[in-house]
C-alpha cells in the first residue's frame, strides 16, 4: 500500500482529487494539507506511526510556503519521501525550480485520474515521471556549450551504462530500458546502481538531468 499526502490551497480540489484516487486499491490517502508548511508537519508526525507518507501530491504556488520551498524541505530532511507536483502551471522556470529542489515527478492538474495513479506508483519505485511535454521544457535550461566539460567518472562509464545513462535522460523506466537493450530488469538496475555511485549522484532525477546535458549517443 502506497501512502499518499494531498497538498494543495484549494480544499475542494484536494476533496475530489482524494475520491478519485481512493477507488486505487493500492492507495492509501492518510492526509490533506492547504500548504507546505502543514505538509511537512504532517509527514513529522507520521514518521512513528504504521502509515509514514510514502508519496506528496504538491501543489506549487500557495500561501504561508509554497511547493518548491516545501519540496526542498521535504528532500533535505525526509529523503525518502517522494514528491509529484500536480499543478495549473505549465512554466518553465517553475519545472526548473521545482526539480532542483527534489521533486521525482510533475504533471498538470489536467491529467487523468488514472495516470496520476501510476505516475505515484511510478515514483514510489523510484523512477522519474514528467507529464508529455515537460521533459523536454527542461533541456534548452540545462543544455550547455557545445563542448560541455565532462563530470568525474563519466569515462569509467561503460559504453553499455552510457546507452542507460542516455536512456534515463529521456525519461525511460528500467522496465523500458530493458527491452530497449534485451536486458534484465535485474541487469538495468545494477547498471543505474553504477552509473549514480560512479558519478556521484543522489538519485535518478539528477541522472536524468545530467543525461540532458551531455552528448550522449541515442541507442
Amino acid at each position: 500500500m502506497i501512502h499518499v499526502l494531498l497538498v494543495d490551497d484549494q480544499a475542494i480540489l484536494r476533496q475530489g482529487l482524494q475520491a478519485l484516487l481512493s477507488l486505487e486499491p493500492d492507495l492509501k490517502i492518510i492526509g490533506q494539507a492547504g500548504n507546505g508548511q502543514e505538509a511537512l508537519k504532517q509527514i513529522q508526525g507520521a514518521i512513528a506511526t504504521p502509515t509514514p507518507i510514502d508519496v506528496v501530491l504538491m501543489d506549487l504556488r500557495m500561501p504561508v510556503m509554497d511547493g518548491v520551498a516545501a519540496t526542498g524541505e521535504i528532500s533535505r530532511h525526509y529523503p525518502d519521501v517522494k514528491v509529484l507536483v500536480l499543478t495549473t502551471f505549465n512554466d518553465d522556470q517553475l519545472v526548473q525550480q521545482a526539480v532542483q529542489a527534489g521533486a521525482a515527478g510533475y504533471l498538470l492538474k489536467d491529467t487523468p485520474s488514472e495516470e496520476v495513479a501510476q505516475a505515484i506508483r511510478s515514483i514510489h519505485r523510484g523512477y522519474v515521471q514528467f507529464g508529455p511535454g515537460i521533459f523536454q521544457k527542461m533541456r534548452p535550461q540545462v543544455t550547455p556549450a557545445p563542448e560541455p566539460e565532462l563530470p568525474p567518472g563519466f569515462e569509467a562509464l561503460t559504453p553499455r551504462e552510457r546507452e542507460v545513462l542516455a536512456l534515463i535522460g529521456k525519461g525511460a523506466s528500467n522496465r523500458e530500458i530493458a527491452e530497449q537493450l534485451f536486458l534484465s530488469e535485474g541487469t538495468v538496475k545494477n547498471y543505474v546502481t553504477n552509473i549514480l555511485s560512479r558519478l556521484d549522484l543522489r538519485d535518478r532525477t539528477q541522472a536524468a538531468l545530467l543525461a540532458a546535458s551531455l552528448p550522449l549517443s541515442n541507442p
